[in-house]
């Protein structure tokens, strides 16, 4: 599969991945700390912004996306940095190619099994009739019915786009993601470790890395080190974004 991407910046690769929901440009103000000392290809996962849809969603695909986008590239290795469903995906990465990964960073996610947990968000979104949405207001209006929180919404809506003939469409595959939302939550399995340089930065208001985690940290990725951002939840990036740039700097440099 030949996924969008942006690149962005000069020097040493970094290959970033976004979340569940998300797309290459939740990074982008990030890149733009880092883009004087790295060349980075802010990816568009399966499914998400740009990149092409498909019926097969899972870690495995998204591993093998990875490894013909570096392909398509060039790229013999590179550092990879992921967030939540794409922490998931370079951590899974690295299992399979660590010789293709110079330094990895892993934003807010486990190797641990996750449950569902996005219902009331799948809920919302499906709620939306795209054939008859006339506004983006009208979309939020409704997704409001189900999700509280305006910078989950203002979130969720960046995936709102129109097609050829402006009508309202998502650029997420919201069929294929609800009906396999438990592969994101899929735990890592096997005996591999990856030995190189880990990165695991957690926000302190998030409970997606809890203490108890630090067996499987060490369990596959023997040499980490985990990092804890002041004052932010799961979308740390967002945030806390200056944080987040120091704490990948000092790594990384």
């Amino acid at each position: 599969m030949k996924l969008n991407f942006k690149k962005v910046g000069q020097g040493q690769p970094l290959i970033i991945l976004h979340g569940l929901f998300g797309s290459a440009d939740n990074w982008l103000s990030i890149a733009k700390e880092l883009e004087n000392d790295y060349t980075m290809y802010l990816v568009d996962q399966r499914n998400h912004g740009d990149s092409p849809k498909s019926d097969d969603w899972d870690y495995k695909a998204m591993v093998d996306d990875l490894a013909t986008f570096m392909s398509s590239q060039g790229l013999e290795a590179a550092h990879i940095m992921g967030h939540s469903m794409g922490g998931k995906t370079a951590m899974n990465f690295a299992l399979k190619y660590p010789n293709k990964v110079k330094k990895l960073i892993i934003a807010d996610i486990a190797p641990r099994y996750y449950p569902p947990h996005h219902q009331s968000i799948l809920a919302g979104l499906n709620a939306i009739d795209m054939d008859t949405l006339k506004s983006r207001k009208e979309a939020d209006d409704i997704l409001a019915e189900h999700i509280d929180e305006i910078g989950v919404r203002q979130f969720l809506m960046k995936s709102l786009g129109r097609d050829e003939n402006r009508k309202f469409v998502w650029k997420v595959n919201l069929p294929v993601i609800t009906e396999k939302i438990d592969n994101v939550g899929e735990a890592l399995h096997g005996a591999n470790s990856f030995n190189g340089p880990t990165l695991f930065m957690r926000g302190a208001n998030s409970d997606y890395i809890q203490e108890n985690d630090k067996e499987d940290l060490e369990k596959y990725f023997p040499e980490y080190k985990l990092v804890t951002i002041k004052n932010a939840g799961h979308w740390l990036h967002a945030e806390q974004p200056s944080a987040v740039v120091g704490t990948i700097k000092a790594f990384l440099g």
